[in-house]
């Protein structure tokens, strides 16, 4: 073998192949469904239309979940203004409040749209943001005629925290497990698709809701929706914002500020999922606007990442930026798939007494250590440093004048 890497091979020189690295991808698949990348644009106004939808795709987003449906959309009538926001000392927005519906478009003509979109973008994942009336024919209805338009799987909003309540729909379902178990069994006898529930925050316990649609046969979990919120009062004309003819409703707050709480809910649903049901699985969001968000929520267990008021303050090619940062994190650390990482920082999560009783033991370990120390260092006091290892910074001068001869 030669100096440069080369093999003698019968008296010739041949090259040894050479490794090459792998690349890190963001390439996975979930339910049985290749996603390019785990970028989902999430249900709500950046996924209003095929055109939108479409622009999202030719940007790179690997998925998106459209906005949610009915098969009434007549009763669907949305006002303006309809959005408040809380920006920071810069002027940028860290809390977004919207009292949007959903879609106001017909139903047949989505279905128009949905046939359109798969058939200019056949790789990437299109998602059906589906919800109903606690009515059985309504959930078969729905399913069974999106599904024939060519949808690759289905999300059932039971989280949206305002409008339509008189109808128990969206998170007036999400928050009943024994409703939610009873709908999403419906579902589930409705198509062999893939369906995600999209859980609402605005609970006490979310484990409770997402047990009783997992249970109930669903494939995995969206998590969060929209906080219920109040965006404010307007200290001039003394009305709740945002303001519609003097008058306002309670909302769903979104964007940077409730991503702890997201963090929080999402690593709750994981571990039930890592516990009870390790073949589900969670698609996390809530105030995700870089790649290293979405790296964040992975290491808590999810599987995709979906982005929707993100998309709002920076538009469609926003996924650009956090494909690049996803990436750089993964190279950082030597991954080369999202699934390499997924859930790794799940299992340092424990009770606040598992807390004080590793901190104790961390302080005693400490101090015996020390303790240890110094009691070598008095040894060596004895018998005089003999090995440079052995010098202490504490008892540098009594070993100095332990060494003087008279």
């Amino acid at each position: 073998m030669g100096d440069d890497g080369c093999l003698l091979v019968f008296g010739r020189l041949r090259h040894r192949p050479t490794r090459v690295p792998l690349m890190p991808t963001l390439e996975t698949t979930v339910n049985g469904i290749r996603f390019p990348n785990p970028f989902v644009i999430g249900s709500g106004p950046p996924g209003t239309n095929a055109r939108v939808i479409c622009r999202a795709f030719a940007e790179g987003w690997g998925a998106a979940s459209a906005k949610t449906v009915s098969l009434d959309a007549s009763k669907i009538i949305n006002v303006a203004p309809r959005y408040g926001r809380l920006k920071d000392a810069a002027g940028e927005p860290y809390g977004w409040e919207n009292i949007e519906l959903i879609s106001t478009m017909p139903f047949q003509r989505w279905l128009d749209e949905y046939r359109e979109i798969k058939q200019r973008f056949p790789d990437r994942v299109l998602i059906a943001s589906v919800m109903e009336e606690y009515n059985k024919d309504a959930w078969f209805e729905i399913i069974g005629r999106c599904e024939e338009a060519g949808v690759d799987m289905f999300e059932c909003n039971f989280s949206c925290p305002h409008g339509l309540p008189e109808r128990k729909m969206g998170s007036a379902m999400g928050e009943d497990p024994t409703v939610l178990a009873e709908v999403c069994g419906w579902v589930r006898q409705a198509t062999q698709k893939p369906v995600w529930a999209k859980m609402t925050p605005n609970v006490t316990r979310i484990e409770d809701p997402s047990h009783a649609a997992l249970a109930a046969g669903l494939d995995g979990i969206s998590a969060i929706n929209t906080i219920r919120s109040v965006i404010g009062v307007d200290l001039n004309t003394l009305r709740p914002l945002p303001t519609v003819e003097g008058y306002s409703t309670a909302g769903g707050y979104s964007c940077k500020a409730i991503k702890p709480i997201a963090l929080r809910m999402n690593m709750e649903v994981a571990s039930l999922i890592r516990q009870s049901f390790p073949d589900r699985t969670l698609s996390g969001l809530g105030g995700i606007e870089s790649g290293d968000d979405a790296a964040e929520f992975i290491l808590l267990g999810a599987h995709t990442v979906q982005v929707c008021t993100g998309v709002m303050k920076h538009g469609y090619e926003l996924v650009r930026k956090m494909t690049d940062q996803l990436l750089a994190f993964m190279d950082q650390h030597g991954f080369d798939t999202v699934d390499q990482f997924r859930g790794h920082a799940l299992p340092y999560f424990t009770t606040h007494a598992d807390l004080v009783a590793r901190q104790a033991a961390a302080k005693a370990a400490t101090k015996a250590e020390r303790q240890a120390a110094k009691a070598r260092a008095a040894k060596g006091l004895a018998k005089g440093i003999t090995a440079d290892e052995h010098w202490d910074e504490d008892q540098f001068v009594q070993q100095s004048d332990a060494l003087v001869g008279n």
